[in-house]
């Protein structure tokens, strides 16, 4: 069996009211935001769909899900293009509302600490983290996808 890498390139990627911790190889890239096309009856926190790279990505408020937050601020906002996970031919790719450019991060096994209360995880968060001095979410990006599709097909 392969050893596992000692280390991990991260992003912490800052969002209202916290922060996401991702593997670096998760995002495709950050771009700025652009009001996104509207989509009829959809969550409060499925903002809509982008253009990018001749794609319609759907945008989606991690805040808003997780119940961080009841609404967004656009002033300082950017988008993370997360490559999904689920493999999904249509959906291949996820657009991440952002406020402000993520930051990477090297991530060990020494400097990833559990924290909050695993049993009152909300939807779309996979754990809770310190990581050196910084608080962060990992989200559940599985089940952030379901979540997207089950939306979009609504």
């Amino acid at each position: 069996m392969a050893d596992l890498p000692r280390e991990i390139r991260g992003v912490m990627i800052p969002v209202s009211n916290g922060r996401v911790l991702l593997p670096n190889a998760t995002v495709a890239e950050v771009i700025t935001y652009a009001t996104p096309e509207r989509i009829a009856d959809a969550p409060d926190w499925l903002l809509g769909r982008l253009a990018w790279r001749g794609w319609r990505l759907p945008l989606f408020s991690y805040s808003m899900l997780t119940e961080a937050s009841q609404a967004e601020g656009y002033s300082n906002a950017k988008v993370a293009v997360l490559k999904a996970l689920g493999g999904q031919a249509r959906m291949p790719f996820l657009a991440l509302l952002t406020q402000g450019f993520p930051r990477l991060v090297t991530v060990t096994q020494d400097l990833l600490i559990p924290s909050g209360d695993a049993r009152e995880r909300r939807t779309g968060v996979l754990a809770e983290v310190l990581v050196r001095d910084d608080h962060a979410q990992i989200p559940d990006l599985e089940a952030i996808e379901t979540l997207v599709a089950r939306a979009l097909a609504a």
